[in-house]
């Protein structure tokens, strides 16, 4: 691949830090001080701290594909979806970087779970590979692959005044956790902020004091790359981004294009530019992150280059200029779900697409018959319906989970596991200042009629304008994405024999026949 090495030496390196599933504000820069992060905490003192970024999706690969080309994840065909395949057709910023003149890498986690072979790419989307490096951690179920140590490997092979580029994916705190480990380590049940849509008891409190554990451990290894950048001199003029894909993979989170599968830390360091102390409440999508990575890049040349390469995204950078008092910005960020899991008949998808404000969370479930987390049961592989409530496959699997199941039926309990895993309304609404967890579902009540025809309205203009499928007429293109993981069965639901659900079923086994 050919590369222009014009001018490298003003071009910013960048080092881009994502954790797998972890929700704002779970960060002790936020001051939650049952989770340490002082790598996190480093960036966001001596940069900006974002308190309302969102991710595109609350799935792992959407959310990278729409990361890495800036554009909404209905935007990306198969991307756009769980587990499928990522066109060749849609450029990504390390690969724009890398004909720029910078050395591109990644270590870890990169675009994914997906099969990027298919899709007639030479490499992950993330860049090139480093994973030669391995090591023993003390904590059973987090990677193995030492990533900081990846990172000098790859800094290693620069060329004298070459930029770089590196992903540094972290597989922490994605499930599994290792039971008992948080308390193991010394930290206190009594210490965790139980978030409001979780039941509150020991055994919830002990899986989430897990969850910190694999959050400090991702911690630790951005702290480390940092530490190095500043002994070779590189951490002035290194742009330092890190977030999380989506949210935490407890109930009513993660595959939820709610608040709490959305909602993500962000905080970007570029010393060079900036000394820090800034804290921004502004609304940021990370589809945001490829023009600001770009502008960075090409500087005067930016608005050029994005003629040839159109995103949605919104570039970040100017909030490093202390001069701009008036920077525009967002009324509102979008995000979408489509499959996540194997959880339906026939692998059936979720599709929902929200839009949040500074004040109002608007949610449009596309196919309000279908179970959000799962069908309750499945088929074995033995070829006999299971139990009740072993289905929610779209919700992975915890010690959280298996609590709600056995007390569905308590009074501290019912209600919040109703909300993970019950059939929801076509609108929802919620009002996020006065019911951050989205336990209100406002749709219904009259008093917030203007409110949500305004965000319907808005909603369905803007997914007009970019041809979301699911507006445009073509939704059940989504059903025949191929998912390469495994597939499981469930009996085909009863829809009430309504017409439109039959038609509808005859046209999703006509497509699913022709792809298989």
């Amino acid at each position: 691949m050919k590369k222009d090495k014009s001018a490298n030496i003003d071009r910013p390196n960048i080092l881009f830090a994502i954790s797998d599933d972890q929700s704002f504000p779970h960060a002790s820069a936020y001051g939650e001080d049952w989770i340490k992060t002082p790598g996190f905490d480093k960036v966001a003192k001596e940069g900006i701290l974002f308190t309302n970024a969102f991710s595109a999706s609350p799935g792992c690969s959407p959310s990278r594909a729409a990361i890495l080309t800036g554009l909404n994840t209905w935007q990306l065909e198969q991307a756009g979806t769980h587990d499928s395949e990522f066109p060749s057709k849609y450029k990504v910023f390390p690969e724009i970087l890398e004909n720029l003149g910078y050395k591109v890498g990644f270590t870890g986690k990169g675009w994914g779970p997906g099969n990027w072979k298919e899709s007639e790419r030479e490499r992950n989307p993330a860049g090139k590979e480093y994973a030669e490096v391995y090591t023993k951690p003390l904590l059973k179920e987090v990677s193995n692959l030492d990533y900081a140590e990846n990172f000098n490997q790859f800094l290693s092979e620069r060329e004298k005044e070459e930029p770089f580029y590196f992903w540094f994916g972290s597989r922490e705190p994605h499930r599994v956790y290792e039971k008992g480990s948080g308390i193991k380590s010394g930290k206190k049940l009594e210490s965790v902020t139980v978030p409001g849509f979780l039941p509150d008891s020991p055994e919830v409190r002990s899986d989430l004091l897990d969850y910190a554990l694999e959050i400090e451990y991702f911690d630790q290894q951005l702290l480390r790359m940092l530490t190095k950048l500043e002994s070779i001199g590189e951490l002035e003029n290194t742009i330092i981004i890190v977030t999380s894909d989506n949210g935490m993979a407890f109930p009513y989170a993660k595959a939820n294009a709610n608040e709490n599968g959305t909602h993500v830390p962000l905080a970007i360091r570029w010393g060079k530019k900036y000394k820090g102390g800034k804290t921004v409440e502004d609304l940021i999508s990370l589809i945001d992150i490829a023009p600001t990575v770009l502008e960075a890049a090409y500087g005067k040349n930016f608005k050029e280059i994005m003629i040839d390469y159109p995103m949605e995204g919104k570039s970040l950078l100017n909030y490093f200029d202390q001069k701009l008092t008036n920077i525009e910005k967002r009324e509102a960020v979008f995000m979408a779900r489509e499959r996540h899991s194997s959880s339906r008949w026939n692998n059936l998808t979720y599709p929902q697409r929200s839009i949040r404000t500074n004040e109002y969370l608007y949610i449009r479930n596309f196919k309000p018959e279908r179970w959000p987390a799962g069908a309750p049961q499945k088929i074995g592989t033995d070829g006999r319906l299971e139990e009740m409530d072993g289905g929610y496959h779209d919700i992975d699997a915890s010690p959280t989970l298996d609590y709600m199941i056995t007390h569905q039926n308590d009074e501290q309990v019912a209600l919040l596991f109703e909300k993970a895993v019950s059939k929801r309304p076509s609108e929802e609404l919620y009002d996020i200042k006065n019911d951050p967890y989205c336990l209100n579902n406002l749709a219904e009540n009259s008093k917030y009629q203007y409110v949500i025809s305004g965000l319907r309205a808005k909603l369905g203009a803007y997914l007009m304008q970019t041809e979301d499928p699911r507006v445009t007429g073509n939704g059940d293109i989504y059903e025949t994405y191929k998912r390469y993981s495994h597939i499981r069965s469930f009996p085909e639901p009863n829809w009430k024999n309504d017409s439109s659900r039959n038609a509808e079923n005859a046209i999703l086994k006509n497509q699913l026949n022709k792809i298989d």
